[in-house]
C-alpha cells in the first residue's frame, strides 16, 4: 500500500512525462495543419488558374466573333461578293456561344459586383455590335447601298465596337488580379511552411529533451527512496519511456517528410525547394539520433556528429580534415549544432570547396579561457582554387546558422580569405562537457 507521499511523489514525477507527450502530439498536429493549409492554397491557386483560363478564352472568343462579323460585313460591302457573308455567319453563330459560355463559368465560383455588371454591359454591346452588322447586311442585300454606306461611315459601329472591346478588356483585367491573389496566397503559405515546420521540430526535439530530463531525475529520486530492486525497476521504466519517446519523435520525422512530399507531388517546379527542406529535417534528424545509445545521460560526441553530418558527402572527392579532443555534446547542443554543420556541408558542395576539383575542408575544435570565461571554438575553413566571391544577400541558410548560434548562447562569425572562407563558432564551455571516459 502506498503512503500518501509516494502518491503524491508519483503524481509529480507523471506531470512532466504527460507535458511531453501533450508537447509532441501539439507538434505532428500542428505541422499536419500547417502542411495541410499550404496543399488547399496551392489547389485552390489550381482551381483558379483554369477558371481563369476558360474565362479568358470565352473573352476572346467574343472579341474574335465581333472582329470577323465584321470583316465579313465590310468584304460583301465592298465586293458584293456573298462569299464574305461566310465570316459574317461565323461570327455571329460564335457570339452566342461564347457569351454563354462567359456567363457560366463567371457564375460557377462566384463573381465580383463589377463582374456581373461587366456581363450585363458586355452583352448590351456586343448586341448593339451585331444588330448594326445585320441592319446593313440586310441593306447590301435589298440594294440600298448608299443607305448601307451613311450606316457603316457613322459611328454608331465604331463606338459599339468600341465599348465592347474596352468591357472585355476590363473583365480580363478583373480576372487577372483574382488570378494573381490566389497566387500570392499560395506563396505565402509556401514561404511559411519552412520556418514554421522548423519551429515545431525544435519544440519536439526540446519535448523529448524534457522527457529525458524528466526520467534521470525520477531515477535519481528513486535511487535516494528505494532499495536495490526498486531502483532497478525504476530504471527499467525509465529506458522504456526514453525508447518509446525516441521512436515517436522518429516517428513524426518520417510522418513530416512524407507530408512535405505529398505536397509538392503534382508540382514540379517546387521539388527544389522540398528537396531543401526534406535535407534540413534529415540533419535533424541525423543530430538526433547523434545523441541517442551513448550512454545514460543522453550525451553525443563532437567527433561522431560531424560524421553524420559529412556522411552523405563522403566520396573520393570530398577531401575533410577532422580534429581535436574528445567533446560530449548533450541534445540541446547536438542539435543547433548539426543543423549549422549541415548548412556549411550544403554550401561548400554547392558553392565553396566541395564544388569544383582541388578544394579542401579542415574542422578543429578547442577549448579557449579558463573558469567562468571558457568557452568551446570549432573552426571551419575552407580552401579552394577558385573561390567563390561573397554575396551580399542574406538566405533562409544565414539565418538558420545565426538563430543556431544563438540557441547554443554563442556566436558565429564568417570570413572569406583569398583561397576560401573560415567560419568560427563560439559558445560557453558551460553548455559543454569534459567526457567522462
Amino acid at each position: 500500500m502506498l503512503r500518501p507521499d509516494d502518491t503524491g511523489g508519483s503524481r509529480q514525477r507523471r506531470a512532466p512525462i504527460l507535458l511531453v507527450l501533450t508537447l509532441t502530439a501539439v507538434g505532428l498536429i500542428g505541422s499536419l495543419l500547417l502542411v495541410w493549409s499550404t496543399i488547399a492554397s496551392e489547389r485552390a491557386e489550381r482551381q483558379q488558374v483554369e477558371r481563369t483560363n476558360e474565362i479568358m478564352y470565352a473573352v476572346r472568343d467574343i472579341d474574335r466573333a465581333a472582329i470577323n462579323a465584321e470583316a465579313g460585313q465590310r468584304g460583301y460591302f465592298i465586293t458584293l461578293d456573298k462569299r464574305y457573308l461566310a465570316s459574317y455567319e461565323l461570327g455571329r453563330s460564335l457570339y452566342p456561344r461564347s457569351m454563354e459560355r462567359l456567363k457560366v463559368e463567371v457564375e460557377a465560383a462566384g463573381m465580383l459586383p463589377r463582374q456581373r455588371e461587366l456581363l450585363s454591359v458586355i452583352e448590351q454591346h456586343a448586341d448593339a455590335k451585331f444588330e448594326e452588322l445585320a441592319t446593313t447586311v440586310e441593306m447590301i442585300g435589298r440594294g440600298e447601298i448608299r443607305d448601307a454606306q451613311q450606316r457603316i461611315l457613322s459611328d454608331e459601329g465604331r463606338i459599339a465596337m468600341e465599348r465592347l472591346r474596352n468591357s472585355l478588356s476590363e473583365m480580363e483585367a478583373l480576372e487577372q488580379g483574382i488570378l494573381a491573389s490566389a497566387t500570392q496566397e499560395a506563396a505565402a503559405a509556401e514561404d511559411r511552411i519552412l520556418p514554421l515546420l522548423s519551429l515545431t521540430l525544435l519544440l519536439t526535439i526540446g519535448a523529448l529533451g524534457l522527457g529525458l530530463w524528466s526520467t534521470v531525475r525520477a531515477a535519481h529520486a528513486e535511487a535516494q527512496a528505494a532499495q536495490a530492486a526498486e531502483l532497478a525497476e525504476a530504471r527499467d521504466r525509465a529506458d522504456l519511456l526514453a525508447h518509446e519517446l525516441n521512436h515517436r519523435v522518429k516517428n513524426l520525422f518520417a510522418v513530416i517528410l512524407a507530408i512535405v512530399r505529398m505536397s509538392a507531388r503534382d508540382k514540379p517546379e517546387a521539388a527544389p525547394v522540398v528537396e531543401s527542406i526534406s535535407a534540413r529535417i534529415h540533419a535533424l534528424l541525423d543530430a538526433h539520433d547523434a545523441t541517442q545509445g551513448k550512454g545514460p545521460d543522453g550525451t553525443a560526441r563532437m567527433r561522431v556528429l560531424i560524421d553524420k553530418v559529412l556522411a552523405p558527402y563522403s566520396d573520393a572527392g570530398s577531401v575533410v580534415e577532422v580534429s581535436g579532443p574528445d567533446v560530449d555534446l548533450t541534445p540541446r547542443e547536438a542539435t543547433p549544432l548539426g543543423l549549422v554543420l549541415h548548412e556549411l556541408a550544403t554550401n561548400a558542395v554547392k558553392y565553396g570547396a566541395w564544388s569544383g576539383e582541388g578544394g579542401k575542408i579542415a574542422i578543429d575544435w578547442a577549448y579557449e579561457g579558463a573558469g567562468a570565461d571558457r568557452a568551446l571554438r570549432l573552426a571551419w575553413k575552407e580552401t579552394s582554387p577558385n573561390p567563390t566571391p561573397p554575396s551580399d544577400r542574406t538566405g533562409f541558410g544565414s539565418m538558420l546558422m545565426q538563430s543556431s548560434a544563438r540557441q547554443l548562447g554563442g556566436a558565429i562569425e564568417r570570413r572569406f580569405e583569398p583561397d576560401g572562407m573560415i567560419v568560427d563558432i563560439h559558445f560557453p564551455f558551460a553548455a559543454a562537457s569534459v567526457p567522462t571516459s
